[in-house]
């Protein structure tokens, strides 16, 4: 294999590398002559498959898989030789100047900028601590009841809490919305799940009760009609229902999958819950802090521009699809995310040189432990865990994740640090 490498910026580099096309070829008749061996054909006795039926038919996807394979062996390689260290993945295309009898190829690419002395050291560090209360497991078991609730009719007027069936139609430049008739809907009060003219609009209102309301929507209401304009919305109360609240006994308790039935047994499970819950929030807190520790200090070093961009396009689109969801339109712009792209590309980059100039390696025994917290959430524990095993994409998400908490660790525990106590409440509020 030839190989050459140019520089296209500080950053930036180019690669050519050739094969020679025998060796594709050699490995390509190999596996297609492995297949015939065993190809089961409508029409053909196993074994026996004609070797043109064989190509036509498994020829371009084995000559694929050994080229990708090929190509990521000789781009692998020349990386290791010419001691590159890649800030994302290389973006390879055919070449042009192949010579007779050879395959020839160009990969471009990023490397890892030059982030001199890294001392992690002279970093001030946060470190928040928190532990599970009594009055946290109190507060989660009134949660799982409020999840049980259910709804009994009352002929009273409305309060905070309460549900109300209600209809509404509105005005809006003189038009009426919908033409005829109403649209009808449920909301408990205080829930926030409407704008808050109508909610203090319904408070008060007993069945039969009507009432118009002037509302102010927002110039970026997920209504075109409405949107940015001054509303008319007559609302009719149908009925108004108070919560019921289930009371916590062996049969409330059994329906979390606490088959005892116990409270103890109970109270402890939602301690264990809770505590994985603030295990990640604390581990989030603190990739944060040394996460801006980090940007701030070496806030002067230049990013791959392209690892850049690609971060401010994946933040760009998580917020697009995140607002489609939420019923509303938007233009995906990247340009709002770059800085916060810049600061994640440059966080990640660093972690990285930390892991790879101290020699950290993943910790197989924290590896497992965090896929056994994951699959302790599920019904089935012991087939997430082996979903995790037999998916390679979905166990490299997980080592990513793991190798990146052992780093941020490693810096927190070698930094100044000081240490900041909070509730259970806060420390889960990010």
């Amino acid at each position: 294999m030839q190989v050459s490498v140019e520089t296209l910026g500080n950053l930036e580099r180019r690669m050519t590398f050739r094969l020679p096309a025998e060796n594709v070829d050699t490995q390509v008749g190999g596996r297609l002559r492995e297949i015939a061996r065993t190809a089961r054909i409508k029409g053909f006795r196993p074994g026996k498959v004609p070797t043109k039926v064989i190509e036509q038919r498994y020829g371009d996807q084995v000559r694929q898989e050994i080229l990708d394979g090929m190509l990521r062996e000789s781009f692998d390689g020349a990386v290791r030789e010419n001691e590159l260290r890649l800030a994302g993945a290389p973006q390879i295309v055919p070449s042009t100047e192949a010579g007779e009898g050879e395959l020839a190829f160009v990969a471009t690419f990023e490397i890892v900028p030059d982030f001199g002395d890294i001392d992690v050291a002279a970093l001030q560090v946060v470190r928040h601590t928190s532990d599970v209360e009594d009055a946290d497991i109190d507060r989660m078991i009134d949660n799982l009841r409020m999840q049980r609730q259910s709804w009994t009719r009352v002929e009273r007027a409305a309060k905070d809490g309460d549900m109300v069936t209600m209809e509404n139609w509105s005005e809006v430049d003189g038009v009426r919305r919908p033409a005829e008739g109403a649209e009808k809907g449920s909301t408990v009060v205080g829930s926030g799940a409407m704008l808050k003219e109508l909610e203090a609009a319904v408070v008060g209102m007993a069945p039969g009760d009507e009432k118009t309301v002037k509302v102010e929507f927002p110039a970026e209401w997920r209504i075109a009609d409405f949107a940015g304009k001054s509303v008319d919305i007559h609302i009719k109360a149908l009925e108004v229902s108070e919560p019921v609240m289930p009371e916590v006994d062996q049969a409330f308790i059994r329906s979390f999958g606490v088959k005892s039935g116990e409270m103890d047994q109970f109270r402890t499970e939602i301690r264990s819950n809770l505590a994985r819950e603030l295990k990640g929030a604390l581990m989030q807190r603190l990739r944060k802090e040394v996460g801006e520790q980090l940007a701030a200090k070496y806030a002067h070093v230049e990013m791959p521009p392209r690892a850049v961009e690609n971060e401010a396009r994946a933040l760009a689109n998580g917020m697009a699809e995140q607002a489609r969801r939420q019923g509303q339109q938007v233009v995906v712009d990247q340009t709002p995310f770059m800085d916060a792209a810049r600061k994640r590309v440059l966080v990640a980059l660093l972690v990285g040189e930390i892991a790879r100039r101290n020699d950290l390696r993943l910790d197989q025994r924290r590896l497992n432990e965090t896929m056994r917290l994951i699959a302790s959430t599920y019904e089935e524990p012991e087939q997430v865990i082996e979903l995790y095993r037999n998916d390679p994409q979905l166990m490299a998400g997980l080592q990513s994740r793991v190798m990146e908490e052992q780093v941020i660790d490693w810096i927190a525990e070698r930094a100044t640090h000081t240490e900041q106590a909070l509730s259970f409440q806060d420390a889960i509020r990010q």
